[in-house]
């Protein structure tokens, strides 16, 4: 096998370790994992190995001994008679595949699973934590010598040195016409827009000689006669022996104050108990919720995270437990977004990214929904809001937050509702939530 069919399958095993781990969300089983270390299971296969091309009959490597040969893999000894790596009797596939777990840590994660969503979510820090001298792109009027912007100060004084200069040697003969003034030279230049001032002319006019003095009767006839050199072609014929220079032109580069933000997150996860919400919808939650967790937990800096359990009324629980609670109370999901918005308040929204998930099958207390839980979702500022409806069996009658969350908040950036009624609704709820949050800061 040459270089190239090698690389090919590289890429083929880095396509199907994706595959892996789609099926892995959706069907795997998930408790097998920490949020440090996520272990897949993937089927083992043959890692391709570099060889020599056979195409390639000379040079170096080539030759007796321990020296490749031709289609020989790199770094293998080669393969003595009744050594092939076959025995007896074996027929290509006719044994399963085992199965081992690739170990992957959360920044990993969020990278493959990324490249396999094709999502495209890239945090922004808010508490500053350094600040430090970027590159020299700042201009300051002082400074030290090593840090003078020559570049730019030439181009000030050549840009005065074009607005300042003019033709000395065509004013000279204006000032020859007959009986014209000093004066009216002057007013005819500013006419002209010519930048000289009164005292040239004027010596100028003394400079003149007598006998050419009233060589021309008229400016017209000067325009007509003498060619007039612009100030570009008087540099390009004499090039530039002198820029007037300033003290104003004087700039002193100086580094840029970058500021280092750290890329903290808080993710709360609500998750409804009531009795309504049985053990196919907790695993549906569980199932979504642990990959988003690892998710961000890849993406920042620093990530914590709030566990919510409700009924009736809301309490925080551990992660161990989040999940496996149960309760045989009614719903009021708006008791869960009171206490996340008391828990928030330790997590302030200058200095923290945040994230509001909940999960439930949609059922909820008479008009929670509309005059509670939505006027709370729009008061608790985050990067988003989402909601996970889970309902295995089809909508119960009364199984409404959901549509009321869509019909409310429509294509807002900042919310995003998902359905998940089986395992292969996973990976499409969790794109849905993740592609859904805004680019804006705050």
């Amino acid at each position: 096998m040459g270089l190239r069919e090698d690389l090919d399958r590289f890429r083929e095993v880095g396509e199907k370790r994706r595959e892996d781990l789609a099926d892995f969300i959706r069907y795997g089983d998930l408790g097998g994992s920490s949020r440090e270390e996520i272990n897949v299971p993937v089927k083992i296969v043959s890692l391709p190995s570099f060889e020599y091309d056979q195409r390639d009959q000379g040079g170096v490597g080539q030759g007796d001994g321990d020296t490749p040969d031709v289609g020989q893999p790199v770094g293998q000894p080669q393969p003595q008679p009744g050594e092939d790596g076959e025995e007896d009797g074996d027929e290509p596939g006719e044994e399963s595949g085992e199965h081992e777990y690739y170990e992957m840590d959360p920044e990993e994660f969020a990278q493959e699973l990324d490249e396999e969503l094709g999502l495209d979510l890239e945090p922004k820090g808010k508490k500053v934590i350094e600040e430090k001298e970027g590159p020299f792109t700042d201009l300051t009027r002082s400074g030290p010598d090593s840090t003078l912007d020559f570049e730019r100060m030439f181009k000030e004084g050549l840009k005065r040195k074009l607005a300042m200069d003019f033709d000395e040697d065509f004013l000279r003969e204006v000032c020859k016409v007959e009986d014209i003034s000093p004066r009216e030279v002057f007013e005819w230049a500013r006419e002209e827009n010519l930048p000289v001032s009164m005292a040239w002319i004027e010596d100028a006019f003394r400079e003149i000689p007598d006998d050419e003095r009233g060589t021309w009767t008229s400016i017209e006839e000067v325009e007509s006669e003498v060619e007039r050199e612009s100030v570009q072609q008087k540099i390009r014929r004499e090039g530039i022996k002198h820029v007037p220079f300033r003290r104003e032109d004087e700039r002193y580069r100086y580094p840029e104050i970058v500021e280092e933000r750290e890329k903290n997150v808080v993710v709360v996860n609500i998750r409804d108990v009531s009795g309504s919400m049985r053990e196919k919808k907790r695993e549906l939650v569980e199932r979504t919720f642990t990959p988003l967790d690892w998710y961000l937990t890849g993406k920042y800096d620093n990530a914590e995270f709030v566990y919510i359990a409700h009924d009736a009324d809301a309490w925080e629980v551990s992660r161990e437990n989040f999940f496996g609670i149960r309760s045989g109370g009614g719903t009021k999901i708006s008791s869960a977004y009171e206490l996340a918005a008391e828990l928030l308040e330790e997590y302030p929204w200058s200095d923290w990214n945040r994230y509001v998930f909940a999960a439930g099958d949609s059922e909820n207390s008479s008009n929670d929904t509309e005059e509670r839980v939505i006027p709370l979702m729009e008061s608790i500022p985050a990067n988003l809001h989402a909601y996970v409806e889970t309902q295995p069996s089809g909508n119960a009658i009364n199984a409404t937050h959901a549509e009321e969350l869509e019909r409310h908040f429509g294509d807002d950036e900042d919310v995003a509702v998902a359905y998940v009624n089986e395992e292969g609704d996973v990976t499409d709820a969790i794109y849905e939530i993740l592609s859904t949050e805004s680019d804006t800061d705050e």
